[in-house]
């Protein structure tokens, strides 16, 4: 394996870890409103209060390893999607100042404002996300030059709003899995009753997906078909998302959750599969105009300088990531020191 295929198997796997950590972080965002009294809010923001920042680490990770790894591609994407990514921040920074203010007076109407802003925070973010992978999948219009000559209607196509959809139904789902291990009493109760309704929605978005970008994006399963091999992966992500509802019946909530994470690595998996070797892929001369990671790759000195900060640093984000999950394990109390 190359150096260049290499690193870019780091920002797969890079994310992969955002989408399954901070995935669950949107879910629970989403479904905050689905609560109305002020001691069940603040059990959703204790939930996830000692871990959303570092699973956004993730984020960082994967963008500084496209400017370092990938100049070109990290130009072309935060050029192009320079609106989306606008509001990427601004929901991202809207989320971090509810968690942070929210609580902090016992004003009711302070209160439910930040709900509301953390609750389309976490909802733009997924969607937002789920849209950008989209485009990703089908490509946009490239010229030679790598420069992005249509217009906005390009992002909103169908088929990216319908990736956006089913990101926010898969990590709905997520969230509420999260939450079942994190909550007791009646909440908890109230939480497991939501579950096999996200758990449909989800495998029928699932479905209308796996539908459509068979028909409509044959390009995606044409390295499984060169190699068959690769079939495994679809299948164990199968497997993975109709297990999530057997194992939250027979009342394995931790198992559930894992075979949910699963789900949504198999299924990042695949959109690198099906898109690889491409990065930004051009609908007017997919051959030619595209970015791939051979033509976009930084020097070999320079992928071979990041390979070793990626072997110090990664374990470290992980031991981190370990260390903060042991530690703040179990239902959550709320306290006076709360959000």
């Amino acid at each position: 394996m190359t150096l260049d295929v290499l690193f870019y198997c780091v920002i797969i796997l890079s994310m992969i870890c955002y989408a399954m950590l901070d995935g669950f972080d949107l879910g629970v965002g989403i479904l905050h409103l689905f609560v109305k009294k002020d001691e069940e809010r603040r059990v959703f923001l204790n939930a996830i209060g000692p871990v959303w920042d570092g699973n956004e680490v993730w984020l960082v990770i994967i963008v500084g390893a496209l400017f370092a790894g990938f100049p070109d591609v990290y130009a072309v994407i935060l050029s192009t999607f320079y609106l989306p990514t606008m509001l990427f921040l601004v929901g991202l920074m809207g989320r971090a100042v509810s968690i942070e203010f929210r609580s902090k007076r016992e004003s009711k109407l302070w209160r439910q404002s930040w709900d509301v802003l953390f609750a389309l925070g976490s909802f733009s973010i997924a969607f937002g996300v789920g849209v950008a992978l989209g485009n990703i999948i089908q490509g946009l219009p490239f010229n030679e030059n790598h420069l992005f000559i249509g217009n906005f209607r390009d992002f909103v196509s169908p088929f990216a709003m319908l990736i956006g959809s089913v990101t926010v139904a898969l990590f709905t789902m997520h969230g509420a899995i999260y939450l079942v291990m994190k909550t007791e009493g009646e909440l908890h109760d109230k939480i497991r009753s939501w579950v096999p309704l996200t758990i449909i929605i989800f495998i029928y978005m699932y479905a209308v997906t796996t539908y459509t970008t068979l028909y409509d994006k044959p390009y995606m399963i044409a390295h499984m078909k060169d190699y068959p091999v690769l079939f495994l992966v679809p299948v164990l992500g199968f497997l993975a998302i109709i297990s999530v509802p057997y194992l939250m019946k027979k009342m394995r909530d931790g198992w559930a959750f894992i075979s949910s994470c699963f789900s949504i690595a198999c299924l990042l998996s695949l959109a690198a599969i099906g898109t690889f070797p491409y990065m930004v892929r051009s609908t007017i001369d997919p051959e030619n105009n595209s970015l791939s990671i051979y033509n976009a790759a930084s020097s070999q000195l320079t992928l071979k300088v990041l390979m070793i900060i990626v072997a110090i640093g990664v374990p470290l984000v992980l031991g981190y990531g370990f260390y903060i999950y042991r530690t703040f394990r179990g239902k959550v109390k709320i306290d006076p020191h709360s959000y």
